[in-house]
């Protein structure tokens, strides 16, 4: 159940404990929550401090949105994929399989040489008509077009993973899953960055107490223009991790000729929708957060030493049919850099076949909350399905 805090326009409904939020990260909830346009707030137990607002925020709002609290990785998510195999087929070594997946989905800034063939991606149709859109959007992103299409199918970096994990417990104990996480790449911050240059400058944004929560609202040609890129560059996102799943999924099968795959289980956790609450059309923004709806399947990962869930939203309206998108960071990436170490990472990752290195020390498991903590805050919005532990982890 959540906690209401007043002392804003509207109620801030929290399924984190407040006293346990950083200062600065309350500042931007209350900032938020006194917006005009807003309908409600929800926050979830992964919550953390963002640019303009906070990261594990839902933020319903009436004919208007703030860019910022969509985030520059507009589109990033998740995927997994069950396998038919177990952990007795994988191999003692995991490094050559890792070397695969790392030698198929470029990392970091990398892209592919030329563009993935879109039939190597099953099930996913349309890219003629969703490459003659880029046209369309910002005069901007205008020459990232080449860019863009060789980095369909890349990882990039930070936060960003693609894992081989087993599952934990109940029937299907030791089952292989991939699973994956990334965005809009390169093109969606550039879309983003250059949208919210164009909120800050509009005069009904002038005495808001935090610029960077500057909106667009209905009927404008910048409103329309930012929808526009918007839903292209979620379109991307959801492009780019099927187009990873299925160079994943064979780089598994020429390690493994005999697995096969279900369908992909994706979502979304930086984005816009159209949904309706309380009677109201209104444009719900989910930045670190997944859509909860009764029946859907969603995922939240913790970090790369301590494994994921999947699971199957209760659609409480109360979070606007949310939860969260992950464990969420307890300590910024350059905090961490200064207390933990390249071994620390190598104990904190033990049994997981990984980088070691002092290049992705920030994402060292102890930067992150407890991820079966945040599992048991959102109770009321989700039920578990299967709880997965990495065994491979490939990161940027």
């Amino acid at each position: 159940m959540y906690t209401a805090v007043e002392g804003a326009r509207v109620p801030i409904r929290m399924w984190a404990d407040p006293a346990s939020v950083e200062d600065k990260a309350m500042r931007q909830l209350h900032n938020v929550a006194n917006l005009p346009w807003v309908h409600g707030v929800a926050v979830m137990p992964d919550v953390h401090y963002g640019k303009g607002a906070t990261v594990g925020s839902v933020i319903a709002m009436r004919d208007a949105v703030s860019p910022a609290a969509v985030g520059v990785d507009i589109g990033c998510g998740m995927s997994a994929v069950r396998t038919s195999l177990t952990a007795s087929d994988l191999p003692d070594d995991l490094l050559k399989l890792r070397r695969r997946i790392e030698r198929a989905v470029p990392v970091g800034f990398g892209l592919h040489r030329t563009p993935v063939n879109p039939a190597k991606v099953n099930g996913v149709g349309g890219w003629d008509a969703f490459w003659k859109q880029f046209g369309d959007l910002h005069p901007g992103v205008q020459d990232l077009h080449d860019r863009a299409a060789r980095q369909i199918g890349s990882l990039g970096g930070g936060n960003h993973f693609i894992e081989v994990c087993l599952e934990q417990g109940g029937a299907d104990e030791g089952r292989v899953w991939l699973m994956l996480h990334s965005g809009s790449r390169n093109i969606g911050k550039e879309l983003a960055e250059r949208h919210m240059a164009v909120a800050r400058k509009l005069p009904h944004n002038a005495d808001l107490p935090d610029r960077d929560l500057a909106v667009f609202v209905a009927g404008t040609p910048e409103m329309a223009a930012y929808r526009r890129d918007l839903f292209w560059a979620q379109d991307y996102a959801a492009r780019n991790r099927a187009t990873m799943v299925a160079l994943v999924k064979q780089a598994v099968r020429d390690e493994l000729p005999q697995v096969s795959f279900d369908d992909a289980i994706s979502c979304h956790h930086n984005y816009v929708a159209e949904e309706t609450y309380d009677g109201v059309e209104l444009l719900v923004t989910r930045k670190g957060a997944i859509r909860a709806g009764s029946g859907d399947l969603g995922i939240i990962p913790g970090s790369m030493g301590t494994g994921s869930y999947i699971v199957r939203g209760l659609g409480n309206n109360s979070s606007f049919q949310s939860a969260s998108h992950g464990a969420g960071r307890r300590m910024s990436r350059t905090r961490a850099k200064k207390l933990f170490t390249a071994d620390d990472l190598a104990t904190q990752t033990a049994g997981v076949e990984c980088r070691k290195d002092s290049g992705v020390v920030d994402e060292i498991p102890a930067a992150y909350k407890d991820i079966e903590t945040v599992i048991r805050a959102q109770t009321d919005l989700v039920e578990v399905v299967a709880h997965l532990k990495q065994v491979v982890c490939v990161k940027g």
